[in-house]
């Protein structure tokens, strides 16, 4: 129990300590809000997502739920598109970014249904920067 209680002193003092160094800081170009390329690439593409399938009601995507898994501890933010009435069941598509790559990438079943070719090209107009919707399909 008494090492328990030990920990948190620790902890505390390494941070203390670690706030004292002096060195030279970054520059601002590198770190980009301490977010990895694949978090900032991944976040543009979910908002894209969630605003042109979800939010806006598109019946395309009535049958789905959008699943966010952005925080993932294994540097692999990800969303997933899961059946509606089984929220827990196996994705139906699964877009993503490794690492410190910007480099969107996705696949799943419902890649070679009659929707694939709009969420090819919605995901690829994201990824590339541009936040329109596009049209319908």
């Amino acid at each position: 129990m008494k090492k328990l209680c030990m920990v948190p002193a620790v902890f505390s003092a390494l941070l203390a300590l670690g706030a004292c160094q002096s060195g030279s800081k970054p520059a601002a170009s590198n770190v980009v809000s301490g977010k990895s390329a694949s978090l900032r690439a991944m976040e543009q593409v979910a908002i894209a997502a969630h605003r042109c399938w979800f939010a806006s009601k598109d019946p395309a995507f009535r049958p789905y739920r959008m699943a966010n898994e952005l925080n993932a501890f294994g540097g692999t933010p990800r969303f997933l598109l899961v059946p509606a009435k089984n929220y827990g069941g196996l994705p139906l598509l699964v877009v993503q970014a490794r690492g410190n790559s910007s480099q969107v990438e996705h696949f799943g079943p419902l890649t070679a249904e009659p929707l694939g070719a709009r969420i090819n090209a919605d995901l690829a107009r994201w990824s590339s920067g541009n936040s329109d919707c596009g049209s319908a399909a």
